[in-house]
């Protein structure tokens, strides 16, 4: 197969996205969620990881957390994998990070990022699907159980535990 061959066999693979995102809590539990101006819910502090550049899903989820709220903080460890797919978008692969929890101190120093974002807020565990609907959600429950139990991390299916 020569050079071209091999680049045209590449454009024509189906396309997949890849996000990170990263957990934090407050020392109550609570979970800290954004509140972007470009759709109605709510997510976590990430993003797209930017595969071009070579970035990797942990580097992707410091940058975007860093970006949207202004703490570059290393992160933990990973606590989910997801792959998610709906009608009309390619699938996603989303992975979520353990940011920590934080201080009082920390909260302080969120800088929003104004371009994409509108607010943030801590939310109790009961309340994380109301606020971060569809496979997002299930995710977040799934990382939240796997912090609680230690075993993980946890591979989900649009939320779902994977092979189950």
């Amino acid at each position: 197969m020569t050079t071209t061959d091999y680049a045209t066999y590449i454009a024509g693979l189906p396309r997949v996205l890849a996000g990170a995102a990263a957990l934090f809590r407050d020392a109550s539990g609570r979970v800290l969620v954004v509140e972007p101006n470009y759709r109605e819910a709510w997510t976590l502090p990430g993003g797209t990881i930017e595969s071009d550049t070579g970035e990797t899903p942990r580097g992707a989820a410091r940058r975007e957390t860093a970006e949207e709220i202004g703490l570059d903080l290393p992160l933990g460890p990973l606590l989910a994998v997801d792959w998610s797919h709906g009608s009309g978008r390619p699938p996603i692969v989303a992975y979520v990070y353990d940011g920590g929890v934080l201080t009082e101190e920390r909260f302080a120093e969120i800088r929003l990022q104004e371009e994409e974002l509108l607010s943030w807020k801590l939310i109790e565990r009961e309340e994380v699907t109301a606020h971060l609907p569809g496979s997002l959600g299930l995710r977040v429950l799934a990382s939240l159980d796997v912090l609680a139990t230690g075993a993980g991390p946890v591979e989900l299916e649009n939320g779902h535990p994977a092979g189950g």
